[in-house]
């Protein structure tokens, strides 16, 4: 294995249990607040911590990279990829939207082989079909309990894992605070951008509860939700640059897998806070998607270590 795929996987974990907390507090806030409101309060607390952390790892010069256009267009990826998962939980417990976006890490594999040249493995292909039955299991398509806001999960899936290919790509030359200050400064810029692009169609409740978390009009919060809001930006700072470091120290295929890890915390939290029992589908798709991406990356390893001088 990659000699920083163990400090990579640390990271990675790690990124995942902080991200899992934001993810709770959202859904708690979705039935009062748009979700454009939240990002930019998160946004706007997270710009000085990650100001202090590019102090603190390279310099103020760092930001003005020679590769900010790529900066750029993964910034505006996440922006995408976040603000659809976001949208997605409105609507969908916790134990299915979590369940679904563990597609991510097949994709980021699969990707990884395509773009980076990182070795291909028969387990990967065998673990991306499995995958992807795990996934149909999850939707239930055709059946009366399917939410298209599933599809919402899927398609952030899908960018999330775009985005982290590139992570992968500019590692070798930009730092994880340097990525994570371009993608806290495209929610900032870009939240409040479609808040006041949706205002324009002057629709308060759309029908869905994803729709009217994105749709309802920014209101005062109260003390207690400002917090709250404020406390997602001290997590975001934290989770992005954790996941940042991660792809950047290691092969996506080693280290995409331990995404996983989220399936410990956010049924949890749906369990203690939203009283969300997952269904039995949702365990099994789990179960299915959580295994290919574990044989993925045993027979990813074995090939590495086979190929290793001895």
């Amino acid at each position: 294995m990659h000699k920083n795929s163990l400090a990579a996987t640390g990271f990675l974990c790690l990124g995942v249990f902080v991200f899992s907390l934001q993810d709770a507090v959202l859904k708690g806030l979705s039935d009062t607040y748009p979700v454009t409101q939240a990002m930019t309060v998160r946004s706007i607390v997270t710009l000085p911590i990650l100001l202090v952390l590019v102090l603190a790892t390279a310099s103020i010069r760092s930001l003005f990279s020679k590769r900010a256009g790529l900066l750029t267009i993964r910034a505006v990826i996440l922006l995408g990829a976040y603000l659809f998962y976001y949208l997605s939980i409105a609507a969908l417990p916790l134990a299915d939207a979590v369940a679904l976006f563990f597609v991510a890490p097949l994709i980021i594999a699969g990707l990884g082989i395509l773009f980076l040249g990182e070795r291909p493995h028969r387990a990967t292909l065998i673990a991306l079909v499995v995958g992807l039955v795990g996934v149909i299991i999850t939707l239930q398509p055709g059946l009366a309990v399917f939410e298209w806001a599933a599809a919402l999960t899927l398609l952030a899936a899908a960018l999330y894992s775009s985005a982290q290919i590139l992570a992968r790509k500019l590692g070798d030359s930009e730092g994880a605070a340097v990525m994570t200050f371009y993608q806290n400064l495209a929610l900032l810029i870009g939240a409040p951008a479609l808040a006041a692009l949706v205002s324009l169609g002057g629709l308060e409740d759309a029908g869905h509860p994803s729709l009217t978390f994105l749709m309802r009009p920014w209101v005062w919060p109260t003390l207690n939700d400002a917090l709250l809001m404020a406390g997602c930006g001290v997590i975001a700072s934290a989770g992005m640059t954790l996941l940042s470091q991660a792809y950047r120290l290691a092969p996506a295929g080693n280290v995409a897998v331990f995404e996983y890890s989220a399936i410990i915390w956010v049924p949890l939290w749906g369990l203690l806070f939203f009283d969300e029992v997952p269904r039995f589908t949702t365990v099994l798709g789990a179960a299915l998607i959580c295994g290919a991406g574990l044989f993925a990356l045993i027979g990813q390893s074995s090939a590495e270590n086979a190929a290793e001088p001895t």
